[in-house]
């Protein structure tokens, strides 16, 4: 039904980014493509879903840190990023307050545990 018809849509959405920009990436910038394809309502695709995973492996084992929460962390911030992107397509652009820093990755800490 619906979830049938979703999963559909987003591979179709990922083969048609990979036929329009796969080409271009690898023959002038020499990389690789993974068409992060995601829906207004957070539901992700199956490529941005296994990016998410291989990011979410990467920084568990670099951090030490539990998979389970890395992975919910990074899907969590994917949300955000999201519908910060839905309100800015709403109501428009306000510039970011002063002041205000990304953190840096090396500070990610998304565990329960302190650090000691």
């Amino acid at each position: 039904s619906s979830g049938i018809n979703a999963e559909y849509r987003d591979t179709h959405h990922e083969q048609l980014k990979k036929r329009h920009y796969n080409n271009r990436v690898i023959n002038v910038e020499k990389g690789t493509f993974t068409p992060l394809v995601f829906s207004t309502s957070g539901g992700a695709g199956q490529e941005a879903t296994r990016f998410m995973k291989t990011v979410a492996q990467k920084i568990s084992e670099s951090t030490n840190q539990q998979y389970s929460h890395v992975m919910a962390f990074v899907r969590r911030r994917y949300r955000f990023a999201l519908l910060r992107t839905c309100i800015i397509a709403l109501r428009g652009y306000r510039k970011r307050p002063k002041g205000r820093q990304e953190a840096a990755i090396e500070d990610l800490n998304v565990g329960i545990i302190p650090k000691d």
